[in-house]
């Protein structure tokens, strides 16, 4: 086990020492002028687009309204690493993290836009009717087939992820939770989660839209007021 520790250790140092940092702020920072600041300068706009819909007669653009898309987006973002992830990273680099976090989002905001305009510019529509799209399409689609196989590449690779940070992270947090307070062993409470994603998964993404859409603006006021409250229990202890 120390030896897959230390191998696991040193790729994480590869993957995500200065260069990978350099390059996603880089980035960032060269869309940010390239859309000359527009996902920050139009944010006014993007709201009043979301809650207004679609206009009339463009129902064929898409499987849910916007309010829907853009929740479902969140529901990704919105989870254990706002919460273990930002208590790590001030843990292990102090307050300073807190900054290279904003800067992060930030010219980050220009990446996520540019991503989203390339995955609805790119996507198609299978034999069901339904979109498809993201990386991988827009990848094949966007710079021709002799790209093809980083489309696949990336398919498979974010499969694998998503077992782990995408499932695996979240599903042991809820189960130790439950196991500490209420002696909820695990394994319960791993049936019981696979059968409520389930039923959510089989509805398609019109039932993933719907819901999260009740959940995610609940997680995300709930995100805020609690960290806020921990801020005001311990006020005192902020300025050390």
């Amino acid at each position: 086990m120390e030896a897959i520790s230390n191998f696991v250790s040193e790729i994480n140092g590869l993957v995500w020492g200065p260069p990978m940092l350099v390059m996603i702020l880089g980035v960032g920072l060269f869309l940010s002028i390239g859309l000359k600041l527009m996902p920050i300068m139009k944010l006014g706009a993007g709201f009043r687009l979301m809650w207004s819909g679609r206009a009339r007669g463009d129902e064929d653009d898409g499987d849910i309204p916007p309010f829907q898309a853009l929740m479902t987006a969140l529901s990704a973002t919105v989870g254990t690493g706002n919460i273990a992830g930002v208590a790590t990273a001030v843990f292990l680099g102090g307050p300073g993290a807190l900054f290279w976090m904003w800067l992060t989002a930030l010219v980050g905001m220009a990446t996520k836009y540019s991503e989203a305009v390339l995955a609805v510019r790119f996507r198609e529509v299978d034999e069901r009717g339904n979109h498809v799209g993201g990386p991988m399409y827009y990848i094949r689609n966007g710079l021709g087939s002799k790209w093809a196989w980083l489309g696949i590449l990336f398919a498979v690779f974010a499969s694998v992820a998503a077992f782990g940070i995408g499932n695996t992270v979240q599903a042991n947090s809820v189960a130790d939770v439950l196991e500490t307070n209420f002696g909820l062993p695990h394994w319960v409470t791993g049936v019981i989660l696979m059968v409520l994603v389930g039923m959510v998964l089989i509805g398609g993404i019109k039932r993933i839209g719907q819901v999260a859409s009740a959940l995610v603006p609940f997680m995300a006021v709930s995100y805020v007021l609690i960290g806020l409250i921990v801020l005001a229990i311990n006020a005192n202890q902020i300025p050390e």
